[in-house]
């Protein structure tokens, strides 16, 4: 999962604990922090080419930091504990590759506000914390994750060379902690992908399949944290033909990817912000948000810079790109089965729309990549389809949940008419 709400607006309150001194994770946070800046620090510098080596499995650096300091590291005040940095040539180039610079990397990674731990983990029961500027999300990994990841690392990095508009996460950093004494804690950092300066008002996770894909929580419990899933989208989201024929050109290279790479179990997460949220005015018709970005996105300008001060319905305008900042109109359909009654191809005259429309500004990405079809993934896909549909489960291999996916997607966005 990825949190938000945003980067700049101070009115809105931040997802999170601040982990102070006292907090039962402090020594944790204070390692992440330490091995974090020692390990960028250390391959800033380094200008070389990548070779085949620093992408071995077997390419990582232990580096012990005692509380008194030594040769290598500074003094502080955490308990002993050894750092353990994977193939960190390979991340240091992805992180210049997605234009991060190493100074502002580690402000965000260890300045002195500290990370913000989530106060419930995920459903996998992985902890993640969020940095100050919201930029970054660091997130707790199994054993079986980590390998998912290092092995799939020289595709992912072709992948994101070769598309750079590409939707999949993007990865800065697999690490891990061991307390002298204690247990490995295994991480990785992510960017993460509700970092805007819009506040995201709904949010949903999207695996284009319906068995469990409800959320359990009565109306009343709802808010903007809230995060939804395919049963419960009752919108269609429509962008100029040039954004929908990208999306789904990008959708299909990067489903490949992971379809060869043998992942399954990846969600698309949405987050939109409704410009009219302060009146929760509706729209009927093309607005003059919709129309601006429709004509940028006419000359395929994949970054569009505006001016701070210049707004129109209340949203203030910001560089858009495939995912991120993009302006749409979200219209109602009349019932939820729709989707399923249609084909792909954006539903474009196959879903009844109920005519209302909002004006919304999406931020979307593929998400949780780093799942395989392993042996534990055929038994639940055996034992769920037991019990229901066997195309509806979310555990189904590669390809079919590729194509499945693409399928959804294909509904779910609609080519403006």
């Amino acid at each position: 999962m990825y949190f938000s709400p945003s980067c700049f607006n101070d009115e809105v309150k931040k997802p999170g604990d601040t982990v102070w001194k006292g907090h039962k994770n402090y020594d944790l946070m204070l390692s992440l922090q330490l091995g974090i800046r020692d390990s960028v620090g250390k391959h800033a510098s380094v200008c070389r080419e990548l070779r085949s080596s620093d992408f071995d499995p077997n390419e990582k650096i232990w580096t012990k930091f005692p509380a008194e300091g030594s040769k290598f590291t500074h003094p502080h005040q955490s308990a002993e504990f050894r750092w353990k940095d994977y193939c960190p040539m390979v991340f240091r180039h992805l992180r210049e590759l997605f234009q991060v610079d190493p100074t502002d990397y580690i402000m965000s990674m260890c300045g002195h506000g500290g990370l913000r731990e989530l106060s419930s983990p995920g459903k996998s029961g992985s902890l993640f914390y969020l940095t100050q500027d919201d930029k970054f999300i660091i997130k707790t990994v199994k054993k079986s994750e980590v390998k998912v990841l290092i092995k799939m690392l020289p595709s992912y990095y072709q992948h994101v060379c070769r598309y750079q508009n590409s939707l999949v996460t993007k990865f800065f950093g697999v690490h891990c902690v061991k307390p002298i004494g204690g247990q490995k804690t295994r991480f990785i950092v992510m960017w993460n992908l509700f970092c805007s300066e819009y506040p995201i008002h709904e949010r949903y996770d999207l695996k284009g399949s319906s068995h469990g894909r409800k959320i359990d929580k009565p109306e009343c419990e709802i808010d903007e944290t809230t995060t939804k899933k395919d049963l419960d989208l009752n919108l269609v989201f429509r962008l100029n033909k040039y954004w929908f024929r990208e999306l789904l050109k990008q959708i299909d290279f990067d489903c490949k990817f992971l379809e060869d790479a043998g992942i399954m179990d990846y969600s698309l997460l949405v987050g939109l912000h409704f410009c009219d949220n302060s009146t929760n005015q509706l729209h009927s018709g093309k607005s003059e948000l919709y129309q601006i970005e429709k004509f940028l996105s006419g000359f395929h300008f994949l970054e569009a810079e505006f001016g701070n001060s210049n707004r129109i319905n209340g949203c203030q305008k910001q560089p858009i790109r495939l995912g991120a900042n993009m302006l749409a109109r979200a219209e109602r359909i009349t019932t939820r089965s729709a989707f399923n009654q249609c084909g792909p191809g954006g539903g474009n005259h196959s879903i009844p729309f109920g005519g209302e429309s909002y004006d919304v500004i999406l931020q979307f990405g593929i998400i949780d990549i780093l799942q395989d079809y392993d042996i534990s993934k055929k038994l639940e896909h055996a034992y769920k389809s037991l019990q229901a549909d066997p195309t509806s489960i979310s555990a189904v291999d590669p390809k079919l949940y590729s194509r499945r996916f693409q399928d959804f997607i294909a509904k779910i966005f609609a080519k403006d008419a």
